[in-house]
């Protein structure tokens, strides 16, 4: 999309990597897990699946070109061990919030492994400018109805920047004809996939050549659906402790401005880092509010942080 003008490529490979292909099959206890971070990686080649699909859309793998690209996925996912864990962790404090949003539009849920391929799950800041998980350019926010500005940028609240990025990916589905190619364009723009297709005389994504970045994209997205899907698979061994959980939050509505954040913050006995942790849409330490628009700011329930004195 050009949300997106610089997909971030080093995390556009986003990293799935693999303790041992020889992964255990059911969950690792304590113990066995100990045992198993002892002298426990190998690299092996990797089977690409008989089947694939992007949002029920069938991968043509029989031809050997595609084969081959979505193998290179698959290894340089799989190989790359600390952010892969990293996304592990991640998905599942952050997919819960994603789902229900891509449901309610009718958008399928595997687009949520494109936030993960576009930030890694991070509100991550391209050098372009797009911004958030879902990597949204402020004009394309703008024109989806999010502030964008010094003091508020709404690319970085994640259920609103969510909205954004279904609304595009159905535009772009009802445009371009399938769920593969509005992915296609959520990198590299509704007019150049459409500009492309018609250049080239096809119909399909996988019959398209494209550039490095757009020609990588959707293999991307089906390699971290298909690692995440399937840790065992891939030699991930974890427990459910391991991964990361969304601390409990109340909304507190504000319609005024807020001239200090930080004393705004002990009033509801956190400070000034964690008000921002929950709230990175706040981009400076007040909130000017001059029209005296409604905000929900997010706040932890109690007792989930230890704060000093």
């Amino acid at each position: 999309m050009k949300l997106v003008k610089n997909t971030l490529a080093a995390v556009g490979l986003l990293a799935i990597g693999a303790l041992s292909i020889n992964a255990m099959q059911e969950a690792p206890t304590d113990e066995n897990f100990e045992k198993k971070l002892i002298n426990d990686y190998n690299v092996y080649a990797l089977q690409v699946p008989d089947y694939m699909d992007f949002a029920g859309e069938e991968v043509p793998l029989s031809n050997p070109d595609i084969l081959e690209r979505m193998d290179r996925e698959l290894l340089v996912n799989t190989y790359w061990q600390s952010n892969g864990l990293l996304m592990f962790k991640r998905a599942k404090k952050y997919f819960p919030i994603i789902e229900p949003i891509l449901a309610k539009h009718g958008v399928p849920d595997d687009f949520k492994y494109l936030a993960v391929i576009e930030s890694g799950l991070t509100n991550a800041k391209s050098p372009a400018g797009a911004s958030g998980f879902w990597q949204i350019m402020s004009a394309t926010g703008r024109e989806h109805g999010l502030e964008v500005n010094d003091n508020v940028d709404e690319r970085y609240h994640l259920e609103k920047a969510t909205e954004v990025a279904c609304d595009y990916l159905k535009k772009a589905k009802e445009n371009l004809g399938s769920w593969t190619l509005a992915a296609a364009a959520y990198n590299a723009g509704n007019a150049g996939i459409s500009r492309r297709l018609n250049d080239q005389q096809v119909k399909d994504y996988y019959d398209l050549l494209l550039g490095e970045e757009t020609g990588r994209y959707v293999f991307r997205i089906l390699a971290l659906k298909e690692i995440l899907s399937n840790p065992s698979k891939y030699g991930f061994n974890f427990r459910d402790k391991d991964l990361y959980s969304k601390v409990p939050t109340y909304l507190v509505e504000v319609d005024t401005a807020v001239t200090d954040f930080a004393s705004f913050a002990k009033q509801f006995g956190i400070n000034y880092k964690i008000l921002k942790l929950h709230n990175p849409w706040l981009r400076e330490p007040h909130l000017n509010n001059r029209s005296r628009k409604q905000y929900f700011i997010e706040l932890p329930k109690e007792g989930y942080y230890n704060l000093q004195p």
